[in-house]
């Protein structure tokens, strides 16, 4: 299973990777790819049908990612979003469809870390290697956390919440991903300093964890063991970006208020 986890990942990664490099449009076509299977898999969790909630959260996270590309800004693109979210709402409620609040959730689920992404990639300085570093540590995360739970185990985490994960998981994925954002840091051209990078991917770290226990949650909420079966190894894009989810925004959110404070 971990070498058909590593291939999967290897997989995935390298695709994703190069859109990042290579930007617009392939990163937008890759984020809303992304968002369009992660709104099919919200609706097999819910054990709801794509039509409409699905369908109508896709098309409310592609308008405000169309707002943030156009040059509308991100305050748009995330009315954009709030609407969307209402309106799935009243869709699925008019329509007699189950679990409309569950159903809108998905738009700030789906729309918040690809407008993040887009956002980080697009109009932040050296985007490009911005969001290569946010992948890398939570990748480096999710290994480390994986690695340390299956290797020493011990005291769980938040057994009623999910059984699996220990206090030795969080750790090694805080001290893997901390390892890997300082590594970056000083990698960069003109050798930055390493300290701030591990402190702030420890930050990404400890949220990327939360992402991945809160899928978790929702999941045993719904009685699902994975979202989808698209991916081998891991389930579905969910499983496997869950921690990305959470991480995503709150590095876009830690850049805005650094870029605030330097200006």
């Amino acid at each position: 299973m971990l070498r058909v986890r590593l291939l999967s990942a290897v997989v995935l990664g390298v695709p994703a990777l190069a859109a990042v490099w290579f930007g617009r449009p392939w990163f937008d076509l890759l984020v809303v790819a992304g968002a369009g299977v992660l709104a099919w898999e919200w609706g097999l969790v819910l054990a709801v049908p794509f039509v409409p909630g699905g369908l109508l959260a896709l098309v409310a996270t592609g308008a405000a990612l169309a707002a943030a590309a156009l040059g509308g800004g991100m305050v748009p693109a995330l009315a954009l979003a709030a609407g969307g979210m209402l309106l799935v709402a009243a869709a699925v409620r008019v329509l007699g469809g189950e679990r409309p609040l569950w159903q809108a959730a998905g738009v700030p689920y789906v729309a918040l870390p690809a407008l993040a992404l887009t956002w980080l990639r697009s109009d932040a300085p050296d985007g490009r290697l911005l969001v290569i570093w946010v992948f890398l540590v939570v990748w480096a995360t999710d290994v480390g956390a994986y690695a340390a739970g299956r290797g020493i185990g011990g005291v769980r985490l938040a057994p009623r919440l999910s059984p699996k994960k220990t206090w030795a998981g969080l750790a090694g994925g805080v001290a893997a991903g901390a390892a890997a954002g300082a590594a970056v840091f000083a990698l960069l051209p003109g050798g930055a300093a390493p300290g701030p990078g591990a402190a702030a991917a420890a930050l990404l770290a400890v949220a990327a964890q939360g992402g991945d226990l809160l899928e978790s949650v929702i999941k045993r909420r719904f009685e699902r063991k994975d979202s989808s079966a698209l991916i081998p190894g891991h389930g579905g894009l969910f499983d496997r970006v869950d921690g990305l989810l959470v991480a995503a925004p709150l590095a876009a959110l830690v850049w805005a208020i650094t870029a605030v404070g330097s200006g």
